[in-house]
């Protein structure tokens, strides 16, 4: 099993900002899988809302509802080759330009 390095800002503050804040644990769930997914792979993602659904245990819905919700936030940028192509991910992560 590979190690992942995951920035603790993500566990410390947005888990709670997402879960007790927000009232969005499903969008710290999609997250927190596709910022691991982004440090394994060292960049963009491409993923279905239904293999999203399956990785994370949510329903295809509830995947789809907290990226909507991510993207809002600007913690996820969503990108689409064409109307009904697959979307791309990237992981946002903004306290990384604030603290410099």
């Amino acid at each position: 099993m590979e190690s992942i390095g995951l920035d603790a800002y993500i566990v410390r503050t947005l888990m709670r900002d997402l879960i007790g804040h927000d009232h969005k644990p499903t969008a710290f769930v999609v997250y927190l899988w596709l910022a691991t997914e982004s440090e394994r792979t060292g960049g963009k993602i491409t993923i279905s809302y239904a293999a999203l659904a399956g990785e994370t245990g949510l329903s295809r819905s509830a995947a789809q509802s907290a990226v909507a919700w991510l993207i809002q936030r600007e913690l996820l940028s969503v990108t689409h080759a064409s109307a009904t192509a697959t979307p791309e991910y990237l992981v946002l992560r903004p306290w990384r330009q604030r603290r410099r």
